[in-house]
């Protein structure tokens, strides 16, 4: 496991010490954490179980719990495809399979240049637009309607060459 350098460090001793007296202040810290790095590393929940009093099982549990969470880092774009009945059947694994052609990135993974991270969800809530993609953060959809969701990818793509990133 790789650990984390002391900047990480020093800022999850920030977060931890700005929620400590706050009702219910794990998932606040977990979330601010999160926000920060991208995903929870081991570290942070062990910061945030001795300074809360509980353990690092009960910290685990919260973070394994809540879907939003995650204990990999993410690539630079985050693309979540709804696999949920509505979308399932409306093409969301059509998307998933483009999605994954086109940016390498494996379902539920990270390509291998960090660009891309590519996650399948069960539910977005969006049932009435399916098939639904996020792309960070902005939904999409009907995304097989004129590949929409192909085309905000390709557009990223291209953004990230000008900028000489990819």
């Amino acid at each position: 496991m790789e650990r984390l350098n002391q900047a990480s460090l020093s800022m999850i001793d920030a977060i931890v010490d700005r929620h400590i007296n706050e009702p219910g202040p794990v998932i606040v810290m977990l979330h601010d954490v999160q926000e920060e790095l991208g995903y929870i590393p081991f570290e942070a929940m062990e910061k945030i179980a001795d300074a809360t009093g509980t353990s690092v099982a009960e910290v685990y549990g919260v973070v394994m719990f809540y879907a939003q969470f995650t204990t990999e880092p993410k690539g630079k774009h985050v693309i979540n495809v709804c696999l949920g009945t509505a979308c399932y059947v409306k093409g969301g694994q059509k998307l998933i399979d483009q999605a994954t052609e086109l940016t390498g990135a494996p379902v539920n993974g990270t390509s291998s240049d960090g660009m891309f991270s590519l996650d399948a969800t069960r539910c977005l809530g969006a049932c009435g637009l399916a098939p639904v993609a996020v792309i960070d953060g902005k939904v999409i959809g009907d995304a097989t309607k004129d590949n929409k969701m192909l085309k905000a990818i390709k557009l990223i793509i291209e953004e990230e060459k000008k900028a000489g990133k990819a």
